[in-house]
C-alpha cells in the first residue's frame, strides 16, 4: 500500500511518552505567549489558534514548513546546520500539531496558508526562503496565491505532494480516489498501526531504529482530527494553476525512491510548473530524506538560501 498512498511515513516510539521540551526564549514583537504554562513562544492566527515556533540564530531568515503530520521538531538537524553557518531558523507547528493548538478546525488550505501569513508577519520575517516538505508545498503554495510574495525570496519544495492527487481526465496518472479513501479509512481505525506497516518505504536500509522511532513519535503527537482533516485536504488539492503564478526563485528537492509522494507524479511536475525552477533528484532517497539524506540536504538547503 505504500507506494501507491501519498505521505506514508512512519517510525517507531511510544505514544505516551511527552515530547522533549524546548528552549524558551521570549517571544518576537508582535508574538503571543499561551496563556498557559505551556513552554515557548507562540504566535496567534486570525481565530485565536495558538502556533508554537522556534526561532534559532541570526542573519537571512528560512523558515520550515513540516510534512503532514509532523511537527517543527522534524527540522532539527538542518536547522543546526544552518544556524551554524550563519543564518537565521525559525519552524513552527501545524495546527494540531506538535505544542500548537488543537482548535478542531481549520485545516484547509486557505486555513493553513493564512497561519502562515501569521509567522511571517508576526515575527515580521522578510526576504525569507521558504522550506516545506510534502503537504506543506501546498500551504506555500496556497500562501503565495493569497498573500502575494513580497516578504519572499525564494521556495523550496522537498519532497511535494503538489500540484495533484487525484485521478482525473487531465491528470490520468494520479492516484485513485476509492484507493486514497481506502488508506484514510484505514488511518482512522488505526493510526499507530498504519505507521508501523508503512514505515519501511518511509526511510533507508541504514536508518537506525531510534530515528525510526523519534519520527513516529512526532507522528503519534499530531492530533487525529488533523491527520484526518490533513490528509483530505492534501489527497483532494489541485495546485496546478497556482504553480504556474510563483514568480520567485524555487528549488525542487525530491528522492526517487519516493513511495508516498512518488517523483513523476509529484516533484517533476511541480518542477515543470513552475517558471524559474529547478530540479534535483536524490538518487536512492525516500520520502523521509530529512533524516535519510540530512547532510545533503542541509548543503543544498545552505547554498540556495544564500542565494
Amino acid at each position: 500500500m505504500a507506494d501507491q498512498t501519498i505521505d506514508t511515513p512512519s517510525a517507531p516510539v511510544n505514544a505516551e511518552v511527552a515530547l522533549p521540551a524546548s528552549p524558551e526564549q521570549p517571544p518576537a514583537h508582535g508574538a503571543r505567549r499561551r496563556p498557559q504554562h505551556a513552554a515557548g513562544p507562540f504566535v496567534e492566527a486570525q481565530d485565536g489558534a495558538l502556533l508554537f515556533y522556534r526561532d534559532w540564530g541570526a542573519g537571512k531568515p528560512v523558515l520550515f514548513l513540516s510534512g503532514w503530520a509532523l511537527s517543527s521538531d522534524m527540522w532539527g538537524y538542518q536547522m543546526l546546520d544552518l544556524v551554524d553557518n550563519g543564518l537565521r531558523c525559525v519552524a513552527y507547528d501545524r495546527r494540531g500539531h506538535g505544542r500548537s493548538s488543537d482548535p478542531g478546525r481549520g485545516y484547509d488550505h486557505d486555513t493553513l496558508a493564512d497561519d502562515l501569513a501569521a509567522v511571517l508577519e508576526q515575527l515580521d520575517l522578510r526576504e525569507v526562503t521558504l522550506v516545506g516538505h510534502s503537504m506543506s508545498s501546498g500551504e506555500i503554495v496556497r500562501y503565495l496565491s493569497r498573500h502575494g510574495d513580497r516578504r519572499i525570496a525564494r521556495v523550496v519544495f522537498l519532497a511535494p505532494t503538489t500540484p495533484m492527487v487525484l485521478r482525473a481526465a487531465d491528470n490520468p496518472d494520479g492516484l485513485d480516489r476509492q484507493l486514497v479513501e481506502q488508506v484514510r479509512a484505514t488511518i482512522r481505525a488505526d493510526y499507530p498501526g498504519w505507521l508501523d506497516d508503512n514505515a519501511p518505504p518511509f526511510f533507508v536500509d541504514g536508518t537506525s531504529p531510534g530515528m525510526r522511532e523519534w519520527v513516529r513519535h512526532l507522528m503519534l503527537h499530531c492530533s487525529m482530527k488533523a491527520v484526518i482533516d490533513c490528509h483530505r485536504a492534501m489527497a483532494e488539492a489541485d495546485f496546478r494553476d497556482e504553480l504556474r503564478r510563483i514568480r520567485v526563485p524555487t528549488l525542487v528537492l525530491h528522492g526517487d525512491r519516493d513511495a508516498s509522494a512518488p517523483l513523476a507524479l509529484t516533484g517533476q511536475k511541480t518542477a515543470a510548473l513552475v517558471p524559474d525552477s529547478r530540479l534535483v533528484v536524490y538518487e536512492g532517497a525516500p520520502h523521509g530524506l530529512f533524516v535519510t539524506h540530512r547532510e545533503r540536504l542541509s548543503r543544498d538547503l545552505l547554498a540556495f538560501a544564500r542565494g
